[in-house]
Formats: structure tokens, sequence, C-alpha cells
């Protein structure tokens, strides 16, 4: 070979070298780059992971030709170095229903170019079935030939704690707001941060008004300084403090307010704060106060009730007890007073009460006890008595105390008197309840003694008190056992001289105890409520009675039956009567109806319609014992009215007693001058017929004439009678019936 040819291959070969180290070189270099490249590559997806590990987001990529998303996120229960990157693409974007327009309506403006970028907040199902709030952030990444967005890409972020959280604030602003309480909430320095609007209601300040300011801006004089830092040190202490106190108003007025202070950490920042809730009590304590006024006091009157008597009772039976003193209880009432109360008026009656409490208290002293149990009824507990006249004395003084007229608040003056029961500790008993059931035993003595008078208790009383009971149980039994009956008593007119009607009269004859008077079991009746049946029982058997009568050619005689208040009170008395008459066949006009004055005069209006109801029906009507009330003749006027009856205690002593001559007259004139049947009852003497036939009154009922009579009796005597036959008459009248003191 020549050295030219060598040459080129030598040549040849060195450039084939320098080639291959540049390849080399060059391919080193690469592999480092690509290298370096895959390490960022790593070290980006790391720091991808971390980004997603650390802030719980996904990302998404969504192509919105095909409809594919992609998610990458990483999952929450991996440890850091061990993060796990889940991935799913898929074309079911999960949004919940309600959500879904709103997320597309968002992607349209970001698609449209309205928003820089796509932002919205929405509900996905996630991989367990349930739905989870997402705040969704993303834009556009890729466009298509056609320059229109062909990819977004974004992330998401759960977000559904921090809802929950943001719902329970809301719905805390909400309920703060609306509470009736004022809230308030101070910093460390008891300065305030916030308040609702209820404070503003209860306190008269407006939030610009206290934010910053301190809370001792509410504090009351009636509290000291020290006071407020006691509390306030506990609060700081303790954590907690509630209680009671004094608060003042914008305005300067104090209220009572019940607070509640509580300190609760890191809700303004990381310092404490203190949420005190106010409720403004001044009302609540005003009614507790007043509660326990109407507990233990009496409105009227303003003395001790039932129950504060007993309260003071035994604790003044401890003190007699320890110190070897008499109590006295003193149970008085008023005599006629509910009379009284139903001719004037309640008002009238209250008045009468508080002036009667007042007498009361000004005569035993402001040292005594005196109590109202109700109604006209009082009570006087007399401590410290050496002997029982002690009591008997006190008695006597308050009698005459009352002697005075009552002058009311209208300058009227009322003449009323008590009667008194008189109870001693320890003679009588040893328990308040004892003394009063004692003193109220004598009470019922004095009465019956013809009040305005005392009676001290002594054990023979329980027999009257028993006998009582007994016959108010066995009267409970008279309609099963048939032992009521009637009685009826002929009424004759002076102008015809004939027998006009019967009044229906009732007895029992009990098998136990004979035969009770009326006086006895009627007023037992009416407490117990009996007399609505036993009333309806005694209307019913006496039109039965006036129906054979009738049969037996009697056709003119009436029957008159007594009504109890409370049977008039009923609010179906009026159907009642009707019912009775349709069932015995008696002509209403046949039937009269007699009612006391109490009766009539107590709730007049309501009486006066319940009255009219039985006139229209065509029953007459009554008032019995006449001038033993106090009737207004203003209502009298009003009242439908037949008959007016003048009580025996005025036909008593006619002739004798001025007054009683001077009434009767004066009732028969009035009675004329409204139209009114005038009736006297009780006469027993020819002086009385005669009196009566000389001033014209109509009627006459009484022993004179006839005692009252069974049915058959009363019958023969009507069929007996003859006017005509008899001497002695005035004006052509017998002065007696022979059979009338059957």
């Amino acid at each position: 070979m020549s050295d030219v040819a060598e040459l080129k291959l030598f040549a040849s070969l060195a450039l084939v070298g320098v080639l291959t180290a540049v390849l080399l070189l060059i391919w080193t270099r690469r592999g480092r780059a690509e290298k370096r490249h895959t390490l960022e590559l790593r070290e980006r997806e790391e720091r991808l992971k971390l980004a997603l590990w650390a802030s719980s987001e996904q990302y998404w990529d969504y192509d919105l030709q095909t409809g594919h998303i992609r998610r990458i996120w990483a999952d929450s229960r991996s440890n850091r170095p061990d993060i796990q990157v889940l991935s799913s693409t898929d074309t079911d974007h999960r949004i919940h229903p309600d959500d879904l327009p709103q997320v597309q309506a968002k992607l349209r403006d970001h698609l449209r170019g309205e928003s820089e970028l796509f932002i919205s907040e929405h509900r996905i199902l996630d991989p367990r079935g349930e739905w989870l709030w997402v705040r969704a952030r993303g834009r556009a990444v890729e466009n298509g030939a056609d320059g229109k967005v062909r990819r977004i890409a974004g992330t998401a972020r759960d977000i559904t704690r921090v809802r929950q959280a943001e719902r329970e604030r809301r719905i805390a602003i909400a309920v703060l707001r609306s509470m009736n309480e004022a809230v308030a909430v101070l910093d460390r320095d008891f300065n305030f941060i916030s308040i609702n609007p209820a404070f503003t209601r209860t306190t008269g300040y407006a939030e610009r008004e206290v934010i910053g300011q301190n809370a001792s801006l509410l504090d009351s004089p009636q509290h000291d300084t020290a006071f407020y830092n006691r509390l306030r040190q506990k609060l700081v202490t303790e954590g907690h403090w509630a209680g009671e106190m004094w608060q003042r108003r914008k305005n300067g007025q104090e209220f009572l307010c019940s607070i509640e202070s509580n300190a609760t950490e890191g809700i303004y920042g990381e310092h404490r704060v203190y949420i005190a809730v106010i409720s403004d009590i001044t009302q609540q304590k005003r009614a507790e106060q007043e509660l326990r006024y109407l507990a233990n006091f009496d409105t009227l009157t303003n003395l001790p009730n039932r129950a504060m008597l007993s309260e003071r009772l035994s604790r003044a039976i401890v003190r007699a007890r320890r110190q070897n003193h008499r109590i006295a209880v003193l149970f008085l009432d008023l005599d006629r007073f509910k009379d009284i109360n139903d001719s004037l008026g309640h008002t009238a009656g209250d008045r009468i009460l508080r002036a009667a409490a007042m007498r009361l208290q000004d005569t035993v002293g402001e040292h005594q006890t005196v109590a109202r149990l109700g109604g006209d009824e009082f009570t006087v507990v007399l401590e410290n008595l050496d002997q029982p006249g002690d009591a008997d004395k006190i008695a006597r003084e308050v009698i005459t105390a009352f002697e005075a007229p009552l002058v009311l608040d209208d300058r009227q003056e009322v003449v009323i008197s008590p009667s008194i029961g008189i109870s001693l500790y320890p003679d009588h008993g040893q328990v308040p309840t004892e003394l009063l059931k004692q003193a109220d035993t004598a009470m019922y003595q004095a009465k019956a003694a013809g009040r305005r008078t005392f009676v001290r208790y002594d054990d023979s009383m329980e027999i009257a008190n028993r006998r009582r009971a007994q016959l108010s149980s066995a009267l409970r039994k008279v309609l099963d056992r048939n032992e009521l009956r009637l009685v009826f008593q002929p009424r004759l007119s002076l102008a015809t001289r004939r027998i006009t009607g019967v009044e229906a009269l009732l007895r029992w004859t009990s098998e136990e105890y004979g035969e009770i008077p009326p006086v006895q079991f009627i007023p037992l009746a009416e407490e117990s409520g009996l007399i609505l049946e036993i009333g309806e029982w005694v209307l019913r058997e006496a039109c039965r009675t006036l129906h054979r009568w009738h049969q037996a050619g009697m056709t003119d005689l009436t029957m008159a039956v007594n009504v109890s208040v409370l049977q008039l009170l009923r609010g179906d008395f009026s159907e009642i009567v009707r019912r009775v008459l349709v069932d015995t066949g008696v002509p209403p006009h046949a039937l009269e109806l007699e009612l006391t004055e109490s009766v009539l005069m107590a709730n007049a209006e309501q009486t006066s319609a319940k009255l009219q109801a039985l006139r229209e029906m065509g029953v007459s009507l009554a008032i019995d014992d006449f001038g033993t009330g106090y009737s207004s003749l203003a209502y009298l006027k009003r009242l439908p009215i037949t008959t007016l009856k003048i009580d025996k205690t005025f036909i008593t002593d006619l002739n004798r007693d001025p007054d009683d001559t001077a009434i009767t007259t004066t009732v028969i004139t009035m009675a004329h001058s409204l139209g009114l049947i005038v009736v006297a009852e009780g006469v027993e003497t020819e002086t009385q017929l005669r009196f009566l036939d000389h001033f014209r009154c109509d009627e006459i009922q009484g022993h004179w004439l006839s005692r009252p009579v069974d049915p058959d009796a009363c019958l023969q005597f009507i069929r007996d009678w003859a006017p005509t036959k008899a001497s002695g008459a005035v004006s052509g009248m017998p002065v007696h019936a022979p059979s009338g003191h059957a």
C-alpha cells in the first residue's frame, strides 16, 4: 500500500474516532439530560402528590369533546412518605341534580369568556354513595383548531365540613338574633365585643354605643363596686358565674336580671372571652311577689287569708305552749250580710267588708291577727290571755264597736252586727284546725241564739254538729225511701170569701230520726245541692195533687210551690216547669211559684230574665216573706211579680207594734199601686183578720184558717168551707172556720 493510501486510511480512521467520540459525548449529555428530566418529573410528581395530600384537593381534567373527566387525588388516609395517588376517568360527573343547572351556567359563562375562572360550589356523589360539597376552581387549558375551548382543568376541594360549620354558624347567629334573652360577648377585660338585638331591647344601648365599652356601663348603684369585682373575679378563676343582680338601662331605669356567664376559649382569636346571657326578671319577680301575696292575703281587705291564718295560729300555739299562756280564736260572721249584699249590690257589699275589716282590726289592735276566711267570715287570734274571760271581753268590745254605723266610701252608712264564736287553746283544741272548727261551731250557736252576740264553745255543741251531719247523710236517701210528703195550707180571699188556692209545704219523716222540721233540713238540702232533685219532686207532686183536685171539681184552685235560689239559677228551670205542667196536665195559670226576697234580689238582672220566661209561660210569681230582706223597689217594679206575701213577723204584732202596723199598711198600698195581689201570712187571730180586711188585704193564710194538712184533709176542708153559714162575720165573713185548726 502506498503512503498516500495509508495516509487516507489513517485520516478516515481518525475521523471515525472523532465522530464516535462526538456521538458518545452527545449520548452521554443526552442521557444526563434525560436523567435530570426524569428526576424533575419525579420531583414534580412528588410535589403534586404532596400538594394533593396536604391540601385534600383533587385535580380534575375535563375533555369537552369526549365528555371524559379525569380525577387525580391523594388518599387522605396515607402517611407521608407512602402517599398513594388515585385516579379515575369517567363520563358520569356525579353532580347533584339540584346543583347541576348552576354548575352548567357557570361553565358556560367561563367558556364564553364572561368569567376568568370557573368557580362553583356543588355536591358530588363520592364512592361511598354520600353527597359531598366541593368547591371547584379551573380554567380553559387547551383550544381546538377552531379556537374553541377543548379542555378545562383545575382543582376541587371537599368543603362538606366547612359548609356544615357555616350552616351551624348561620343557625347560631339566627338563634342568637331571635332570642328574647340579651346576649353579650365580652373580652378578657370585660369590654363588649358583640351583642344581640335583645340586648338593645333590654338595656336601650345600640351596638355602636357599647362595643369597646366596659361592662360596668350597666352597673347599678344597688350593688357596690366590690360586689361586681367579686363576681368578675369568680368568673375569671372558675370560668362560670350565675345569679341575680340589678342592672341599669340607658335611660337610668334599674331592672332585676338573671345572668349566666361562661368563659369560652378561641372564638375571637386565641384570647378568652366571656359570654353573658341576661334575662330581665323584674316583672317575673313582681308576679312571684303578687302570687305570694295572693296565696297568703285577701285581696279585698288586705287581711291574712286562711293559709296565712293557719300559719300564724300554728306559731301562736307554739309560743303559748312554751309560755304557758292561753289563745282565743274568735270566729265572726256578719249577720244578714247576704241580704244587704243582694239588696245594695256586690260593689257596696265589698265596701262593707273592707270597712268591717278595718273596724275589726282597729278594735282588737294591730298586734293581734285578724284574717278573712271568705265571704263575710272573719277570724281573730288573741294571744297571751290569762283567763277565758279575757276573750269574752274582747268579743263584747267587737260587738259594741259594730253598733256604730260603717261609713262606706260614698259616705253611705250601714249598720251591721257580728255573731261570734269563741274557742280556747288548750281548752278546746291543740291544733289550728280544731280551734277553728270549734269556734265555727260556737258561731252557729250564736246565730241560733238570736245573732249579735257571742258564744263560747263547749262540748255539748258537738251533739248538734253530729246531728247535722247525720241528717245531711240521711237526706240523701229520702227520695229512695219515700220519706218526703207534702202538706197543704189553704189561702182565703177576703173579697170573695172563698178559698182560692193552697200552698204546698214539704215535710220529712225519717226512719231513724222521726219528724225533721223544714228549718233544719231545707238548708242542708241547699248546701248539698239535693234541693234541685227534691225541689223538682215537690213541684211534680204538688201538680199531681192539684190535677186530682181539678178532676174532683175544684177547677178554680191554684197551687203555690216554694222555689230555692239554686233551682231558679239552673239554666233549664223554666223547661223543667214546662215539662212538669205538660206531664201532670195542670194549666200554667194554676201554678204559682214563691221565691224569697233574697232569691229575687240576688243577680236581679239574671233573675228578671228567668222570671220573665216563666211569666210568658203563664205561671204566676210571688215574693215570699216580703219585708224581711232588703228589696229594691226599683227592681221590684221591673220584676214580673204577680203576688206579694207579707211575712208573718209583721202580722204577729199588728195593732200593738206601731212599726209593724205602719209597714203592713204601707206594703199593702205599695203592692196595690204596682198591681200586685197581697197575701198576709201567719194570720192567727180575729184582730189580725179585721185589721187586714179593713186595709183591703187581698188574701190571708195562717192557723186562723187552717194549719197545713195532708191532701185528703185539705180537699175535705175546702169542700166543707161555707162562709155564709158561719156566724160572727166581719163584713159578712166568719171570724173562724170550725175545722180550721184540724
